[in-house]
């Protein structure tokens, strides 16, 4: 199963209140099952740069169903995962992207967010993400 548009809209909508709660200005993307984009909104002055490294950050998450700052602590030198990172065309191996479960428990999609420090990028991803529990 994959997100619908109206789930990616929901968690697009509290990824950004919460990121102005907070006072930083995000670009946020939204991948369904098979990583295809099916969400983004660029909040008004977030950086260009950061568009990218929102939607990699979702499909990374996705990829490999998990938090992409837990990606990037196997990924260090001498870990399991190292050079990870130069796969699939590119992924991000720091915190704000986390894979979107349905209510069964089967991932159906993944939240990127960027624009800010890697923790404030996870909290306002984390934020999108429980908007759908």
């Amino acid at each position: 199963m994959n997100i619908t548009l109206e789930q990616a809209e929901t968690a697009i909508r509290a990824a950004k209140a919460k990121a102005t709660e907070m006072g930083v200005k995000m670009d946020i993307a939204i991948v369904d099952a098979g990583t295809n984009l099916t969400a983004f909104a660029r909040m008004d002055g977030a950086w260009l740069g950061s568009i990218d490294i929102a939607i990699r950050k979702a499909k990374t998450a996705r990829y490999f169903n998990m938090n992409t700052g837990e990606i990037g602590k196997l990924s260090q030198p001498g870990g399991a995962l190292y050079h990870i990172e130069h796969s699939n065309g590119g992924l991000i191996s720091f915190p704000g992207g986390i894979p979107i479960k349905g209510r069964d428990g089967e991932i159906i999609g993944a939240i990127g967010v960027s624009g800010s420090t890697v923790e404030d990028d996870h909290a306002v991803a984390q934020a999108g993400v429980n908007a759908l529990q």
